[in-house]
């Protein structure tokens, strides 16, 4: 049960980090350097380093500042576009360390993907449509919010796995649901 746990975990954490690249390091570091929840190995034992999580803040700072400001959000999206599949990754192999057998290669690119998913989706996607429909104004809330949910995401994905599970399940009958549903309007009409 431990393993699926820190599959569900690793998933959180990565899937987060499609939104805000440093939180879930940061998450995963505070709480390994803090508490015995979680138990990292190396080389992921870095991120509970003092010095790790300091830079790591400022980092989340500065990539929060940016991702406010107007036209510098676009440039940070093009930076994330390399940094958040990356940071996705860590946070997806930190996360399975614990689990014997898990190639950590094969968590590697599991968080590569995930993260990189996310990103693609908020940046191709969702950040266009909130641009032209509020003529840039409804960025910075929006960033506001994508940086509460990678929060939430990343705190539920340590200490509550079992949630992204759920969570997760329910994203994709909804995502389900909402496939199907124009094929059934076009075939009744």
């Amino acid at each position: 049960m431990e393993a699926l746990f820190a599959i569900f975990s690793a998933f959180g954490l990565s899937a987060s980090a499609g939104l805000n690249a440093y939180i879930p390091l940061l998450v995963i570091g505070v709480v390994a350097h803090y508490t015995d929840l979680i138990k990292l190995s190396p080389p992921f034992d870095t991120l509970a380093n003092p010095w790790i999580l300091i830079m790591l803040g400022i980092l989340l700072i500065i990539e929060m500042l940016a991702d406010k400001v107007p036209a510098v959000n676009h440039i940070n999206d093009l930076v994330q576009t390399f940094v958040r599949p990356v940071a996705g990754a860590i946070a997806f192999a930190a996360g399975t360390n614990v689990i014997a057998g898990i190639n950590p290669v094969v968590a590697l690119a599991c968080g590569l993907l995930v993260a990189g998913g996310v990103h693609l989706a908020k940046s191709v996607a969702i950040r266009p449509l909130v641009t032209a429909t509020t003529a840039g104004a409804g960025n910075t809330p929006v960033s506001m919010a994508e940086d509460v949910a990678s929060t939430a995401v990343s705190v539920v994905s340590v200490f509550w796995p079992i949630l992204i599970a759920v969570l997760a399940g329910i994203l994709i009958l909804v995502l389900l649901w909402w496939w199907a549903r124009p094929a059934s309007n076009a075939g009744s009409a």
